[in-house]
């Protein structure tokens, strides 16, 4: 015999009352529980959370640089936790206070140029003594995976979107690309966000741009272009995605 979790409908009836009203309780309590924000935070609790986050940070990079010597391991390690670390430092007494930022006119801006001369010269100390430290111990193609990490790989990720867009790049302007993307790395190497990274290389695309127009492309054309692919892409059916895969 089938057995019943009901005696009555009027229990089961009850009981799904219950629930909903329990499902109710749960989601409001969820909306009303208040949200956790820095500003909450003991100075304690922030640097406890900072300290995680740039060893995470680390440790990805030194997974990707794969330093098999363990004592070369833990000096890279510690190089780049004094360097994120100090760069933490110099952008805490030199970027525009919130206030400042709220006053100001302009739009606010954290460039190298906007900063003194003082701070710009202790910025490119910082930047060259870091790079000479890890030069004591991984090669310059090392280094280069570390530059890479520490501004999420803009410059390839970049580049490879250029050659997709820019229709017929000679090998003399992918050679100049990549020189602006790598002088764009040098610079967000010392960026103190992902957003003030981001706004770094930002500022090179338009030196790019200039540059692809002056040699006669139809930069805003290829844009254009490149977007109707991708749409056109995204419209094809899947079957016909796969049976092209290999020639895209």
């Amino acid at each position: 015999m089938k057995q019943k979790f009901f005696t009555t409908e009027s229990t089961a009836m009850r009981l799904i009352i219950f629930l909903y009203l329990m499902t109710i309780a749960i989601a409001v309590s969820a909306k009303n529980k208040p949200e956790v924000k820095p500003a909450d935070l003991t100075p304690e609790q922030v640097e406890a959370s900072y300290t995680q986050s740039i060893e995470k940070r680390v440790a990805d990079i030194l997974t990707a640089v794969d330093i098999k010597d363990l004592q070369k391991q833990g000096r890279l390690h510690d190089e780049l936790i004094a360097q994120y670390r100090s760069l933490r430092a110099w952008h805490d007494a030199n970027d525009p206070k919130p206030a400042a930022v709220k006053s100001a006119t302009t739009a606010p801006t954290t460039s190298a140029a906007a900063f003194s001369s003082d701070a710009r010269n202790q910025l490119k100390g910082l930047h060259q003594q870091f790079l000479d430290n890890l030069a004591r111990d991984i090669t310059p193609e090392q280094i280069e995976i570390v530059k890479d990490k520490m501004t999420y790989n803009k410059v390839q990720v970049t580049f490879n979107g250029y050659c997709e867009i820019i229709q017929n790049l000679t090998d003399i302007e992918k050679l100049h690309i990549t020189q602006l993307l790598k002088e764009a790395r040098e610079e967000a190497m010392d960026g103190g966000s992902s957003e003030e990274k981001s706004a770094i290389f930002k500022k090179y695309k338009g030196k790019i741009a200039n540059y692809l127009s002056a040699n006669g492309h139809d930069v805003a054309g290829d844009y254009k272009s490149w977007g109707e692919r991708q749409k056109a892409k995204s419209q094809t059916p899947a079957i016909n995605k796969t049976n092209t895969s290999a020639k895209e």
